[in-house]
């Protein structure tokens, strides 16, 4: 895979992180793993999108909503920490392929 590439995503992914939650989403967290086709609130863990709508998989777990705090598990999707964990994962086992 080209290195430039990587890097790029990766600096978006990061960047994507920086991004605050508005205030009025007191009392909400951003859960991963739950928004249906076009229903993520905004960018992605993978740094391919930086805006809400963009999703193109149901339930994709880099992708996320903003739901009631302490709600997120109970609708079956994971926190920022267990989400990115999966993510890294994933792009892990992707590079060994």
């Amino acid at each position: 895979m080209n290195k430039k590439l990587i890097a790029s995503a990766a600096l978006a992914a990061a960047l994507s992180t920086l991004v605050a939650v508005p205030a009025s989403a007191a009392g909400k967290e951003k859960c991963y793993g739950i928004a249906g086709i076009g229903q993520n609130d905004c960018g992605n863990l993978a740094g391919t999108h930086s805006c809400a709508g963009q999703s193109t998989v149901d339930k994709d777990p880099g992708e996320w909503k903003l739901v009631e705090e302490g709600t997120c598990i109970d609708l079956g999707g994971m926190l920022k920490a267990q989400a990115k964990a999966r993510y890294e994962a994933s792009q892990k086992a992707m590079a060994k392929g």
